[in-house]
């Protein structure tokens, strides 16, 4: 899909209404996790350097339209400084109206501001033509740097992109390009892993990635539904029953495509979800009626681990067994560091995201050794579904 970036907009003096995603982990005022406001820095910088009065817009948290403590932005600002090596950002009170007017008008090039949370008003999340009106008096172009919050057609998204000289951010344009290379454009064999705990919230993404792979790898608690549907009893594990028609339908329609579908061969059980318990490794044939499977085995590394070996292309989402929970981590912090070794060797290019598969890549350790790693959540699932983006859509229009 052929979109603007900010290469091709004018900007020196001036403003830049930047859509950024500072929906970031707090806890008591604090951020603890400023990986989505480090990925933001290199638009800023690039625009301040080319002389724009940069307009940071963002939502926070689900205020339901109305201000509420404790959804601010303004905690935000020392850290945005700082992530942008000491460069002053002001803040302002409001996202429209006189407070927002007198913070964007006093700017000059290459300053700064951060607005109030987007969500403190219901017109952002109804997508409501008045309200994107009101943010596109405060700018003069428009950059949407939020890919996370791309799939959600907002005023700040997807209206107000209509309504101004438009162009993607870096973070944008480095996702676009990530996820377009792996899925529309990869080297082959290409190879999927898609775990997590539930084959009925993953449809779309089987169903779409099916037609798009060489190879299909599930794990977590959606393989035990497929493991339940071939016959396999997985005792009190996670199964989802009244899906099993669903998985063997998914299962014929891999081998009538002649897709190679790769199920755990052995797992990790216990009676209990807690650190401390005793565990054992059986068979998948073999798991007795009162355990429960809560992570693949070391037949199933080994197993994955040649599959994925002629494949050069991997897109990844979702956890291969109950990872927070030692030693339920050892199975998916196996594939991790074999993925990134491949990626290391030049031999597989890797992207992976979600919120659960970015942790677990993070606990393994190598959150920054695949090819790219997206933070974008919602809207790298939506993606991977095939589903089009309204924020994607709205730049390319």
């Amino acid at each position: 899909m052929p979109y603007p970036v900010i290469d091709d907009l004018p900007v020196t003096g001036k403003r830049v209404l930047l859509r950024a995603d500072l929906n970031v982990p707090m806890k008591a005022g604090r951020v603890t996790d400023a990986t989505r406001i480090e990925r933001l820095v290199p638009t800023i910088q690039a625009l301040c350097a080319r002389g724009a009065r940069v307009v940071l817009l963002s939502h926070f948290g689900r205020p339901d339209g109305r201000r509420q403590d404790g959804m601010s932005l303004a905690p935000l600002v020392p850290v945005l400084e700082t992530a942008l090596g000491g460069r002053k950002v002001v803040f302002a009170a409001d996202c429209v109206g006189p407070d927002a007017a007198a913070v964007v008008t006093e700017l000059r090039d290459g300053d700064v501001a951060l607005l109030e949370n987007l969500r403190f008003h219901p017109g952002e999340e109804a997508n409501d033509p008045g309200f994107a009106a009101a943010l596109a008096e405060l700018g003069d172009v428009f950059v949407n740097d939020a890919f996370s919050a791309a799939h959600r057609a907002h005023a700040s998204t997807e209206a107000l992109a209509r309504l101004l000289p438009r162009a993607a951010g870096l973070l944008m344009r480095a996702e676009l390009d990530a996820l377009g290379r792996a899925l529309d454009h990869p080297r082959r064999p290409l190879a999927a892993i898609v775990g997590g705990a539930k084959v009925s919230t993953k449809l779309d993404l089987l169903g779409n990635l099916l037609a798009r792979v060489d190879c299909l790898i599930i794990g977590g608690g959606m393989a035990n539904t497929f493991l339940h549907a071939a016959g396999i009893d997985v005792g009190r594990s996670l199964c989802e029953r009244d899906m099993a028609p669903t998985a063997r339908r998914i299962a014929a329609d891999a081998a009538a495509a002649g897709k190679r579908l790769v199920l755990p061969m052995d797992a990790v059980v216990a009676e209990a979800l807690a650190t401390g318990v005793p565990t054992a490794i059986v068979p998948v044939a073999a798991v007795p009626g009162d355990r429960m499977i809560l992570d693949i085995g070391p037949a199933s590394v080994a197993a994955i681990g040649a599959a994925l070996a002629p494949c050069r292309t991997l897109v990844w989402n979702g956890p291969l067994g109950a990872f927070e929970t030692p030693p339920f981590d050892a199975g998916t912090s196996a594939i991790a560091r074999d993925v990134a070794r491949r990626v290391a060797a030049g031999t597989l290019d890797a992207v992976a995201g979600g919120g659960d598969t970015v942790s677990a890549l993070a606990h393994a350790g190598v959150e920054d050794k695949l090819t790219y790693v997206s933070t974008a959540g919602g809207a790298f699932l939506e993606w991977l579904e095939g589903k089009t983006l309204p924020g994607v859509a709205a730049l390319a229009d």
